[in-house]
């Protein structure tokens, strides 16, 4: 690793993520599904969807925006048709959604994951796999299995390309068991002398 760049086996395939900061103590490598290309997002959901078939899974559920290529591969992988959306970013179609308050690590602002009502029918009742880009604080996975299972869904498996440093455990408690990986990542502190230590704790 070096200041600008991590290198990251996501399944079968390596790929150096950027590393940015976010504060003088602290510093993420990047993983932006959305520009990371047709081939890649397609073998990473081939991947992903095979480590979550043993789950019998009739639904993939993701949080926007960069848990949508991976929910389009992973229900396309799986035979599915269907994936839902919780969103971050009011639409007119939420005017009246479901709504669970969320705070992620990269916009470290409070913010609501809302769900359309008209969806719920295609979730509630139904075996639902989580799926996102990454797991990190465990915040918004949280949010989503909150809102999820407030409508009724049956949780049984949660899968995601990486996960970073390790405060999703505790922020998941007895869920974090159901995760499902193709890596991980650290997050990086500054180590005194102008260079990037890693951080598997977070």
């Amino acid at each position: 690793m070096d200041e600008r760049t991590y290198s990251v086996e996501i399944g079968t395939q390596r790929v150096d993520l950027p590393v940015v900061s976010l504060s003088d103590q602290l510093a993420l490598a990047l993983l932006i599904t959305v520009d990371m290309g047709v081939k890649f997002m397609s073998k990473a959901g081939e991947e992903l969807a095979d480590v979550l078939r043993p789950y019998d899974v009739d639904i993939v559920a993701t949080v926007a925006t960069m848990g949508i290529p991976v929910a389009v591969e992973v229900t396309r992988h799986l035979g599915l048709d269907q994936y839902v959306i919780l969103h971050k970013t009011p639409k007119i179609h939420l005017a009246d959604a479901v709504a669970e308050p969320v705070r992620s690590i990269t916009t470290n602002a409070d913010q609501r994951l809302l769900f359309d009502r008209a969806r719920i029918k295609d979730v509630e009742g139904w075996r639902v796999a989580i799926v996102d880009d990454v797991i990190s604080t465990g915040a918004s996975t949280g949010a989503a299995l909150r809102l999820l299972r407030g409508v009724g869904a049956n949780i049984v498996a949660i899968g995601t390309l990486v996960t970073e440093a390790s405060l999703w455990r505790e922020a998941l408690g007895e869920d974090a068991l159901m995760v499902r990986a193709l890596g991980s990542i650290p997050v990086f502190r500054p180590d005194g002398s102008g260079g990037l230590i890693e951080d598997w704790v977070g």
